[in-house]
């Protein structure tokens, strides 16, 4: 890290990480309990799953910036909050845990020439939508022509209401303890994102960062930055996994 800012957050997290881990534990415990609540047709083997979504992989990388690329950005940070939250008792499951596309994953087809982003798509749905009481959280990373943006950013499924809620606990859980500065919103999803505009079930997208910005691509190089975004927005998780259903907008 190179700035007294980063070295500053730094020194912060070992306070956070410990306190979060502690509630983390608290409410993974009583997530079943209360992830039953959260739908009257819950999955027989048991209440909430959280599916996490590495987005791109294989043959699609992403965007890319000073020698990072999103596909490995996103698989990491999956990775460790699919830990995170199996480690204090939440049902987990990933979309993909290696380097590859998941056009192929159920044997549609013998030749998916020219049509393998759209099986992707349509098959990171269908792993999501096995699970009657899921909650969707895809894993991404920005990029925008001007390198002066920066910070996390959630997208949300307009399907169900739920979905907003836990971007904007997300997002703001970010705000508290790893980004002080952004002012970013969540924003509404359209037909441009297609999982978050097919699902539902509560469902978000999140832009971890800009891999066009120099400062948040050093701190997404950053191994212990990443375990500190990830235990924060487990964190949100859990706590939404423990609220009672909105019932509304």
């Amino acid at each position: 890290m190179k700035n007294g800012g980063a070295v500053l957050a730094a020194v912060k997290y070992t306070a956070i990480a410990a306190a979060a881990a502690i509630l983390c534990i608290a409410l993974g415990r009583a997530a079943f309990t209360i992830g039953q609540r959260r739908s009257t047709d819950a999955s027989a083997d048991g209440g909430v799953l959280v599916v996490i979504d590495a987005g791109h992989g294989g043959e699609d990388g992403g965007t890319s910036g000073g020698g990072l690329v999103e596909k490995d950005l996103n698989l990491e940070v999956a990775m460790i909050m699919r830990d995170i939250l199996s480690s204090a008792g939440v049902r987990c499951a990933m979309t993909r845990t290696d380097d590859r596309l998941l056009y192929d994953a159920y044997g549609d087809l013998s030749d998916y020439t020219g049509r393998k982003k759209v099986y992707d798509l349509r098959n990171r749905l269908r792993i999501a939508e096995e699970h009657e009481n899921a909650v969707f959280v895809s894993i991404h990373m920005n990029y925008f022509a001007s390198a002066k943006y920066s910070g996390l950013q959630v997208w949300y499924s307009p399907n169900d209401p739920d979905s907003k809620r836990l971007a904007d606990l997300l997002q703001s859980t970010v705000k508290k303890y790893v980004q002080p500065d952004n002012d970013r919103e969540t924003k509404r999803a359209g037909g441009g994102i297609y999982l978050l505009d097919r699902l539902h079930t509560p469902a978000i997208l999140v832009e971890c960062g800009f891999l066009s910005n120099e400062n948040e691509r050093t701190l997404l190089s950053d191994a212990e930055y990443k375990k500190r975004l990830a235990l924060v927005m487990s964190e949100a998780i859990m706590e939404f996994l423990c609220a009672e259903r909105t019932g509304g907008e």
